[in-house]
């Protein structure tokens, strides 16, 4: 005869056997900077020559190290059909050299694992700081945007300072810590000062923040398969939010990019 209260047991278990047999899906973010110094940011980085033979050496020191977690996917900071285009000339010896992250870092890391695609995950999206400036200017509000950017000033003048004397391993490592990702975000909470009643541009800024992001966490999500190892190039104010959602997600583990990285 059955025991009620043992087959009970059993039924509540069999969930929890069958989720452990699926492998969870690894996900290191790579937080990094705009290496071509484009300009795009509110706070923009100075950086060399990456194409420089002592640059070049750092950044395949960074490739070789991450290759260690034998990433099955690499993905970054391009839309889907760009990336695929200028992954396929890279492999076929066609792409001109390329002073961009995604090329020295992602690209470089697919093709040391010989992966036959790249994840391009991008999602354009609005940013409406200029909203945000102009309400708090006209309403005494400024106070907290301009404590806000004068710490992230701060942070991209070190980070100036490390890539002048170190290396790109040991910028990208100050950039990938979990305190300074964290400390980095309060820029972006800080907008939510600005505002009163029915109008608050800096909760609308904070909303097309994190729709994008969220976006961007959806395309990772459904190029990955259990037991995936990917890694993640984006750009490194982008980490705290892709980190929370990878964090967050059933099935999903996050890896530290510090643990290998030079």
């Amino acid at each position: 005869m059955r025991h009620p209260a043992l087959f009970a047991a059993v039924l509540l278990l069999m969930p929890a056997a069958r989720a452990a047999e699926v492998p969870p899906v690894r996900v290191m973010i790579v937080g990094d900077f705009h290496m071509s110094n484009p300009g795009r940011d509110l706070h923009n980085v100075t950086v060399d020559d990456v194409l420089s033979q002592a640059r070049q050496a750092q950044i395949v020191a960074v490739t070789d190290a991450l290759a260690r977690f034998k990433p099955t996917v690499v993905a970054a900071e391009w839309p889907a059909d760009i990336a695929a285009t200028r992954y396929a000339d890279y492999r076929a010896g066609k792409l001109a050299p390329s002073h961009n992250e995604v090329v020295q870092l992602g690209f470089r890391l697919a093709d040391k694992m010989n992966l036959p695609a790249f994840a391009g995950i991008d999602v354009d999206g609005e940013f409406p700081y200029e909203a945000v400036q102009t309400y708090a200017k006209a309403h005494g509000q400024s106070v907290w945007l301009d404590a806000a950017g004068a710490q992230v000033e701060a942070m991209v003048r070190r980070q100036d300072e490390l890539l002048k004397t170190g290396t790109v391993g040991a910028t990208l490592r100050w950039l990938n810590d979990p305190a300074l990702i964290a400390k980095g975000n309060d820029f972006y909470r800080a907008t939510l000062h600005v505002g009163g009643g029915a109008e608050q541009p800096g909760a609308e800024l904070m909303t097309a923040w994190y729709r994008r992001n969220f976006l961007i966490c959806a395309n990772l999500v459904q190029l990955a398969k259990p037991g995936d190892r990917i890694v993640v190039f984006y750009g490194s104010g982008h980490t705290f939010l892709l980190r929370q959602c990878v964090r967050e997600m059933p099935g999903f583990e996050l890896v530290e990019p510090n643990a290998y990285l030079p």
